[in-house]
């Protein structure tokens, strides 16, 4: 099993490279430069200036000299200052000290995004199975109605009614941000609970597309694994439906849902750039959103390569969760 661990490790490095120089390759591709932010607004701007700028930036050598120079500073684990009027290195941008943790962007999408992980797989997980037990019933085909509207539902578009049913016609939710102004005046309890009253419409759309896909993956796992012949030896010996359910299909059920659960782990740093910008969400996904329309190459590439990084170690947990979930993968790796 170390061997292969060691080989996937190694097979991820040409991969990320081709990644990382597939993802440069198109961001110079788009229309439009850094420099076109900061020289646009100012009329005072001279074509002497924006040239100094672009060399400032290595705008004028070629593009593939420009990876060269990127790739290099990689290495040192350096992305490199923003292009940002602030200068600011992208490390700091996307993990700032100077912010409370609790404020801090990296942290903000991770929790965000860890919560709304769990709370899929502790709703989705018992539905699917509930489904695939029940199938062709009332219950199997009001939850099958529901799943499917779950998946014809646009985010965005359920984000915005949300935001006008709880927040501006009832007014029982606050519809933008983690906190409300006056917030540090506030007491422990206060600050708890106007932090849950924020997250509550932002949680429920980042929970509300994977619950319905990963319950829709558990149904057609279990009910694979329930025709299965040491399924049917295991009722045929007597031992409770619970028992035979949770105990001896439900391990195997599990593996399609590995894979989905390995492929999430870029979202839990990546974040998502709909609900975060819907909901005001100073999070990774925000960062990455504002970076693309500042054309900000440093801060684009850095939150692409972790994201790239991220999937690719997200296969491979899905793979050692493979391992240990089916003992007859462990004997064939």
């Amino acid at each position: 099993m170390l061997t292969y661990l060691a080989k996937r490790l190694l097979e991820m490095i040409p991969t990320l490279f081709g990644i990382t120089l597939i993802s440069f390759l198109i961001i110079h591709l788009a229309p439009g430069k850094p420099t076109d932010a900061l020289s646009e607004m100012n009329p005072k701007m001279t074509p002497e200036a924006r040239e100094r700028l672009e060399k400032l930036y290595n705008l004028d050598k070629p593009i593939i000299v420009q990876y060269g120079l990127w790739l290099k500073r990689i290495v040192k684990f350096d992305f490199g200052e923003s292009f940002s009027m602030d200068r600011r290195p992208v490390m700091q941008k996307i993990w700032d000290t100077r912010q409370p943790l609790l404020d801090r962007r990296l942290f903000i999408t991770f929790m965000l995004n860890l919560m709304a992980m769990v709370i899929i797989l502790m709703i989705a997980i018992p539905l699917g199975i509930s489904s695939a037990t029940h199938q062709n019933t009332l219950y199997d085909k009001i939850t099958t109605t529901a799943v499917f509207l779950g998946f014809a539902t646009p985010p965005f578009w359920l984000a915005l009614l949300l935001m006008m049913l709880f927040g501006v016609y009832l007014e029982w939710l606050p519809i933008s941000g983690l906190k409300s102004m006056g917030y540090d005046s506030l007491a422990m309890g206060s600050k708890i609970l106007d932090r849950a009253r924020h997250l509550i419409l932002p949680m429920f759309i980042a929970a509300f597309g994977g619950l319905a896909a990963d319950s829709r993956y558990m149904r057609s796992s279990m009910l694979e694994v329930i025709r299965q012949d040491y399924v049917t030896v295991a009722r045929a010996k007597g031992l409770p439906e619970k028992k035979v359910i949770y105990r001896h299909a439900f391990r195997n059920a599990l593996l399609p849902l590995i894979t989905l659960m390995g492929l999430s782990v870029p979202g839990l740093i990546g974040g998502s750039v709909i609900f975060e910008q819907i909901f005001s969400i100073p999070g990774m996904g925000q960062l990455f959103f504002n970076g693309v329309m500042a054309r900000d190459y440093p801060l684009i590439m850095a939150i692409l390569t972790i994201g790239a990084f991220l999937t690719l170690l997200g296969n491979l947990l899905a793979d050692i969760g493979y391992m240990l979930a089916d003992p007859r993968i462990r004997t064939e790796r």
